[in-house]
């Protein structure tokens, strides 16, 4: 069934064991943003004008082995203190519905939101929300992958149906996945495929071939059928997991950039510690997340988190970011998702760390900046 406006409005992906990591957080299309808007009764999408300074913010985040930190700190008080030292208050909401959550932050409900590479360029920024990506938390490094049944080499693929989830980052892996034997999108059929539905899907005879992310890859592999031909540690840094908020807000309220910096450093060197209290906070997240202890940290071995705040300084600011962004916008723009009114790739600007803009500099409206994890790295929060 492919995806449409209506029907991703209308149904709302519960979390569940099988599902629980990921729900629907890479089916963000185009367009979503605008029917969110219509049924939250909040105007259209331009970023909504912000009173300076504000005191309350929301943060809107969803399930996903990385973005796990910020329900614990906000379960464990971390939120609170770092938003008391800055004189804030922060909301920060669960989603059961990543794409929801986009939706939401779009049409201007939540002040930051937790979001991937891809997403934030082809909803909010095509949307025409400045947006900054404050905190880089994490790459994915093996959750993602390509999966075929009875065959151990990428090249069988040649000719299969291929189920994923269609324009989300799964589907930019198998494009990745097809460059790297020589093979296009016109070699294979993409069926569009609930993650809800995958691993029923890949139980029947008629699927033969599956894209998608963990705790799904796990449960799927665990086929004796089912071969790993391409992950995401093939492509090491391209799927990025961040922490965005709405530009204008960070502008005029630097102080909650400042916080969710510090609420994420301080979290995720908890949850890294090789200590009782770090196993402890590993395990609430496994369980809040559906898992338990075990799966969970299976789940992080395959995921670059960025736990120290040089590291993602020194990774934003490397050239990796912007031919990444440069692969994924031509990917966007080839699948329409840029907008309707997009001529090129080039509609939309992105900005990086060193002044450098992919696409239009007149209409900027994605930024990764690295000054909130800088101030983290020096000690200056």
């Amino acid at each position: 069934m492919r995806f449409s406006i209506a029907t991703l409005l209308s149904s709302r992906l519960v979390a569940s064991p099988l599902a629980s990591t990921r729900l629907a957080r890479r089916a963000a299309l185009l367009g979503l943003a605008g029917a969110a808007a219509l049924m939250l009764n909040i105007g259209p999408l331009a970023a909504p004008a912000q009173a300076a300074p504000k005191k309350d913010f929301k943060v809107a985040w969803s399930i996903y082995v990385g973005w796990m930190p910020w329900g614990y700190a906000a379960d464990h008080g971390i939120v609170k203190k770092w938003a008391d030292k800055y004189g804030l208050k922060i909301d920060v909401v669960q989603f059961n519905d990543y794409v929801e959550s986009i939706n939401q932050y779009t049409a201007g409900a939540f002040d930051a939101l937790t979001v991937t590479n891809m997403d934030a360029l082809s909803v909010p920024a095509a949307g025409g929300v400045d947006t900054s990506a404050v905190i880089m938390g994490d790459f994915s490094n093996g959750n993602d992958a390509v999966i075929l049944k009875g065959k151990d080499s990428l090249a069988a693929i040649k000719g299969q149906k291929v189920n994923l989830v269609e324009f989300s980052v799964s589907h930019y892996l198998l494009a990745r996945a097809l460059e790297s034997v020589k093979l296009s999108e016109r070699d294979v059929k993409v069926v569009n495929t609930s993650d809800a539905d995958m691993v029923a899907a890949y139980k029947t005879k008629a699927v033969t071939a599956v894209v998608t992310w963990n705790p799904l890859v796990s449960e799927i592999l665990a086929e004796k059928s089912a071969k790993n031909v391409f992950d995401s540690s093939k492509i090491p840094g391209e799927i990025m997991d961040l922490m965005v908020a709405n530009t204008q807000t960070l502008t005029d309220n630097p102080d909650f950039g400042k916080a969710l910096a510090g609420i994420w450093y301080e979290t995720v060197t908890l949850m890294t510690a090789e200590s009782e209290a770090g196993k402890a906070a590993r395990a609430a997240m496994g369980k809040a997340s559906g898992t338990d202890l075990a799966g969970f940290e299976s789940q992080l071995k395959a995921t670059k988190l960025f736990d120290k705040a040089a590291d993602a300084v020194a990774f934003v600011k490397s050239p990796a970011v912007g031919t990444t962004m440069d692969r994924v916008r031509k990917f966007l723009f080839e699948k329409k998702l840029l907008g309707e009114n997009a001529k090129s790739a080039d509609a939309i600007g992105i900005a990086l760390p060193d002044g450098k803009v992919l696409g239009d500099a007149k209409n900027v409206k994605l930024r990764f900046i690295d000054t909130y994890m800088a101030l983290a790295a020096d000690g200056k929060l």
